[in-house]
């Protein structure tokens, strides 16, 4: 729509409801301006005529674009497609508009592109951001910016509870029998694995269980395929990977190898523990992505309530862009942030 359509338009609501057209302006604008009557006729006139603002001329009046954007480290990674999808649903009924960016789960590509957007959009929301703290406390003063799985005083924060699932995730492999057990490291620079790591070794030193750090690998499927060969050269009956994508690679290249997962013993095949026949492996995922439960074995894991978590982090971005709008939906509780383990095929005795 040209400029001189976008004045036409209003200039026919002006004249059908008697007002001049900056009280048009005004009325769909900043409606705290004008009184009610004026404003409950403005509208009336705008629905009869069907008027629709120009969004563009309204980000250069107001100043706000009416968009949020949305940065995640991989779009690929099926974990951060339902954040996604979340975000999306929560502000389709909003005036508000968002926009996706993919950083590939490098850093310098985060930091550009988060730079580029904060110009174009009214909030930032950045789930699992690897940028250092400096760089985001730089970006959280030019733009409103909300966290999801990440800490930073410079903006709120959205987080799931990490523990509870890593607590029964280790809980059950001690059941098991494990004794020395391996934590498969995501990217170093990750929030998320930080706390991953903290809380498994917190639950592996309080039942006595011997922890391998490896890694840190990248957090697809080919870091898995690569950790394995790893893991079994440290000795380990059990691992602990950082996320689902990690563990199917360990599971698809044990698998190749012929190492029974959970411990089974496969047709045609030694015994496992018998000379010259590596024993079998316990794996635990994180995460639970859809093809978890595919798998053969299906991936024993520590499912992530995504949709709480996007859920959550779009309806504190709303509230702090419009809090002048019809009330939000309450932010989940805390429960419904907690992770849970998920017990499937992939977990055994030794």
């Amino acid at each position: 729509m040209s400029a001189d359509s976008t004045r036409a338009s209003i200039r026919a609501v002006a004249s059908l409801a008697g007002v001049s057209p900056s009280t048009v302006s005004r009325a769909l604008n900043s409606p705290e301006l004008v009184n009610a009557e004026t404003r409950r006729r403005v509208l009336e006139c705008a629905e009869r005529l069907g008027y629709q603002p120009n969004r563009a001329a309204q980000s250069l009046v107001l100043g706000r674009t009416r968009n949020v954007g949305l940065i995640v480290p991989d779009i690929a990674n099926p974990f951060f497609a339902p954040f996604i999808k979340g975000v999306e649903a929560y502000f389709r009924d909003t005036e508000f508009a968002v926009f996706l960016a993919d950083t590939d789960e490098d850093t310098s590509t985060e930091l550009r592109l988060a730079e580029a957007m904060v110009e174009r959009v009214d909030g930032l929301i950045l789930c699992a951001p690897r940028m250092s703290g400096t760089r985001l406390r730089a970006l959280a003063s030019k733009a409103t910016v909300v966290l999801a799985n990440r800490t930073s005083r410079a903006a709120p924060s959205v987080l799931l509870d990490f523990q509870p699932g890593m607590d029964q995730a280790v809980a059950h492999v001690h059941a098991l029998g494990h004794r020395r057990c391996a934590y498969l490291s995501g990217p170093a620079n990750s929030w998320s694995n930080r706390q991953r790591r903290k809380f498994v070794g917190a639950a592996c030193e309080e039942r006595g269980i011997e922890l391998v750090d490896l890694g840190p690998y990248e957090p697809r499927f080919a870091g898995g395929f690569r950790a394995a060969d790893e893991v079994l050269a440290a000795g380990v009956s059990a691992v602990f990977a950082y996320n689902d994508l990690v563990a199917l690679g360990v599971l698809s290249r044990l698998t190749a190898r012929g190492v029974p997962v959970p411990g089974k013993p496969v047709p045609g095949k030694p015994v496992p523990g018998e000379p010259g026949e590596p024993g079998g492996l316990s794996i635990v995922g994180f995460d639970d992505v859809p093809m978890a439960s595919m798998t053969n074995p299906p991936l024993t894991t520590v499912a992530m309530p995504v949709a709480a978590l996007s859920r959550a982090a779009a309806a504190t971005m709303h509230s702090m862009l419009d809090p002048g709008a019809p009330k939000a939906p309450p932010l989940p509780p805390a429960a419904e942030l907690a992770t849970r383990l998920l017990i499937r095929g992939t977990t055994g005795p030794v």
